[in-house]
């Protein structure tokens, strides 16, 4: 579990085709005395597992492992050395719950169809998967490549988000521009309301 709340960007420093698997080599500024082989750790909002991990130079690196149907629902099989990921640690019990609980299992890709920068701030305007959609809610919480975000507004298909200076700052967020597919979760308390009116 996670809460949304980006504590690192990473970099990819390798990727390796392993059969069916890919094998990602992020390099992050986590200690490495902290990574324990098993460790699941949310790159751009996908909960991953440490296979290994070591030194190289002033950084830490850990590898991950992409199975086919991760590859298939998410951005993974086109990362390429050099691309940057938001990462975040599981909570521990006893950590603040910042954002809003995150399971790391994205349920689709939105697409970025605007950008509009002002005074430090960006608003993104976003377009949901169809069969998301009625989970995003005004007000609601969504995460977005692993980010915690409020929904500002939502027409139809398409929300919007606010991100403030410092949020941009921390995030790979200032480089994503119009055209760009991220990560969507939308909201576990979204989906078992959901369920539960369509159950009755």
């Amino acid at each position: 579990m996670f809460t949304g709340l980006v504590s690192d960007i990473g970099e990819v420093i390798s990727v390796e085709t392993r059969g069916s698997l890919r094998r990602i080599r992020i390099a992050c500024s986590y200690s490495v005395e902290s990574i324990a082989v098993g460790a699941s750790i949310a790159c751009a909002g996908v909960c991953l597992t440490a296979v290994d991990m070591g030194r190289m130079g002033e950084r830490t690196w850990f590898d991950v492992d992409a199975a086919a149907e991760t590859l298939s629902v998410t951005t993974l099989k086109d990362w390429i050395k050099g691309c940057k990921i938001n990462l975040e640690r599981a909570l521990k019990i006893g950590d603040e719950l910042g954002g809003h609980i995150v399971t790391g299992h994205v349920d689709g890709l939105a697409e970025l169809i605007s950008r509009e920068d002002f005074e430090g701030q960006a608003k993104f305007t976003m377009r949901a998967p169809q069969n998301l959609k009625k989970f995003i809610a005004q007000k609601g919480s969504v995460a977005l490549e692993g980010t915690s975000l409020t929904v500002n507004a939502v027409a139809d298909d398409v929300f919007s988000v606010l991100l403030i200076p410092h949020t941009l700052a921390v995030t790979s967020w200032g480089a994503t521009q119009p055209g760009d597919r991220v990560h969507l979760e939308v909201d576990m308390m979204a989906r078992y309301a959901a369920r539960l009116a369509e159950a009755g």
